[in-house]
């Protein structure tokens, strides 16, 4: 399995069964980082850390405080594919990293991006 990024028009492949995206909050400027993994239910979000709290962004019940960041696994069921939207407000958009590197998705706020599972041929 390989994780395909549609993104400003084009079509990223990345190899492996797992990414890690992350991203800057628009308003508390904080670092968010999600791990993720091909399954065959679909991408299933396994770990979630946010560097800090604020407005909107109370760490769930359960995290934990670990080196600065909250800790903690969402709970939210396997995805066919994530819809990642960017308000252009930060500065930069998605960084999505997976084994074989990282790429910059999503920087303008009209640069919206789709991450699926797909075969490494873009299907």
């Amino acid at each position: 399995m390989s994780i395909c990024v549609l993104a400003a028009g084009k079509m990223l492949v990345f190899a492996g069964a797992a990414f890690t995206l992350s991203w800057t909050h628009s308003v508390e400027k904080t670092r968010w980082v999600e791990n993720w993994q091909v399954t065959p239910a679909g991408l299933q979000v396994i770990e979630a850390r946010v560097q800090g709290s604020g407005a909107g962004m109370e760490p769930p019940e359960g995290s934990i405080l670990k080196d600065g960041w909250w800790v903690y696994r969402p709970s939210l069921g396997p995805q066919r594919t994530l819809a990642l939207a960017a308000s252009g407000a930060t500065g930069a958009g998605w960084m999505l990293c997976a084994e074989d590197g990282c790429a910059m998705i999503g920087r303008g706020a009209a640069d919206p991006a789709l991450v699926t599972a797909c075969d490494g041929h873009g299907q």
